[in-house]
C-alpha cells in the first residue's frame, strides 16, 4: 500500500539499513591499520634484538680468541636501534665483562671492559679497530703467588696500596716478609721483596730457590696498543688497570 508522498515501505526502509553499514566500515580502518602498525614495530624490535644477540655472542668468541682468554666473556653492545651501527659497522659502546678465567699461566678473578668506538672494515671481518679500550681487572693474590712460582708454606696478604705480606709457615717457623707490588714495563707485574734477612737460612733453604725471590708475572697476550696504566692492591687481591688507543683485535 502505497505511503503519503507516493513512497512504499520497503523504499522508506532501504537508506535505514545501507548507511550504519558503511560508517561502521569506515570506523574499522582506523582500527586495522594501528594493528597493523603496532605489529610492525614489534617485529622490528624483535628483529633487532635477535640482531643484537648474535652480534654479541660473535663478539664474545672474538674476543676470547684474541685475549686467549679460557671462556668465552659476557658482550652487551650499547645503543638502540642496533641495525643502523651494523649496517654501519661502527658500534659506539661495546662492554665485555667475565669471571674465573684462565689466561696463560694466570687466573683472573674478574674482568671488566669498555670499548668506545669499535669499527669492522666489513660485516664478515674478523679483526676489529676500537678507538679507545679501559679495562679494570681482579687477581687473587693467591693466584698471583701460584703464577709467580710461590711453593707451599707461603701465604700472600693485603699490606698497603702497593704491598703484600708473605706470611711464611715452614717448619714450625712463622714470620711475615713485606714485598712491594709494582708495574713493570707495559705487560708485566714484578713483586719485589723488601727483606728478607730475619728469617733463617736453614727456612730458607727449606722454601728453595724459588721461595722468597723477587718474581714477574706477565699479563699475556695484551693486543697492540694496549698497556698497564695502573696496579694496587686491595682486599679482594691486585687490581689491574689496562688502557689503550687506536688498538687492533683480531682473532
Amino acid at each position: 500500500m502505497p505511503l503519503p508522498g507516493g513512497s512504499t515501505g520497503w523504499q522508506a526502509s532501504q537508506p535505514a539499513q545501507r548507511y550504519p553499514v558503511a560508517r561502521r566500515r569506515r570506523k574499522r580502518w582506523p582500527l586495522v591499520t594501528g594493528v597493523i602498525v603496532v605489529v610492525i614495530v614489534i617485529l622490528l624490535v624483535v628483529s633487532d634484538r635477535v640482531a643484537n644477540a648474535v652480534a654479541e655472542n660473535q663478539m664474545a668468541t672474538q674476543f676470547q680468541k684474541s685475549l686467549s682468554l679460557s671462556g668465552k666473556p659476557n658482550v652487551s653492545i650499547a645503543g638502540f636501534p642496533f641495525w643502523t651501527q651494523l649496517l654501519g659497522k661502527d658500534f659506539k659502546t661495546v662492554n665485555i665483562s667475565a669471571s674465573n678465567e684462565t689466561t696463560g699461566q694466570l687466573t683472573i678473578e674478574s674482568l671488566n671492559a669498555t670499548l668506545n668506538g669499535m669499527h669492522f672494515q666489513s660485516l664478515s671481518s674478523k679483526s676489529a679497530t676500537v678507538d679507545s679500550l679501559t679495562a679494570n681487572a681482579v687477581i687473587t693474590l693467591s693466584a698471583l703467588g701460584a703464577a709467580g712460582g710461590i711453593p707451599q708454606g707461603i701465604t700472600l696478604t693485603p699490606a698497603g696500596p702497593n704491598e703484600v705480606k708473605a706470611e711464611i709457615d715452614v717448619a714450625g717457623f712463622s714470620d711475615s716478609v713485606t714485598a712491594q707490588v709494582i708495574q713493570d714495563g707495559s705487560s708485566k707485574i714484578r713483586v719485589h721483596f723488601l727483606d728478607v734477612g730475619g728469617i733463617p737460612s736453614d727456612i730458607l733453604g727449606a722454601l728453595g730457590s724459588s721461595g722468597l725471590s723477587d718474581f714477574t708475572v706477565p699479563i699475556p697476550n695484551l693486543p697492540s696498543g694496549l698497556s698497564i696504566s695502573n696496579v694496587s692492591v686491595t682486599q679482594q687481591g691486585l687490581r689491574v688497570v689496562i688502557t689503550g688507543q687506536n688498538t687492533t683485535l683480531s682473532q
